[in-house]
């Protein structure tokens, strides 16, 4: 079982878990990034709750990093999150 999704404020960043094959694996994503993917316009996004309106499409980029070879922890960056992504 896995922790529920938090801001690390220290560090800037949304850390959580992702089930891939039948283990957790842990990964972040930071707060500039999930505003400039998900609400460039916003003024007054919160991290934490962007990543949970999107954290299907995040999940599988860390599912997708993983794939290509990523260890944990995974730490997603803009590029990972690109509209045209494949869906694993």
């Amino acid at each position: 079982m896995s922790q529920p999704p938090f801001f690390h404020e220290a560090s800037g960043t949304v850390r959580f878990w992702v089930e891939v094959e039948g283990q957790f694996v842990g990964a972040s994503v930071g707060r500039e990034t999930l505003h400039y993917r998900y609400r460039s316009t916003a003024t007054d996004d919160e991290a934490l709750d962007t990543y949970a309106l999107h954290a299907q499409d995040i999940d599988d980029a860390v599912r997708r990093r993983v794939a290509q070879g990523s260890t944990e922890p995974v730490m997603l960056r803009e590029f990972d999150l690109r509209q045209d992504a494949p869906r694993p």
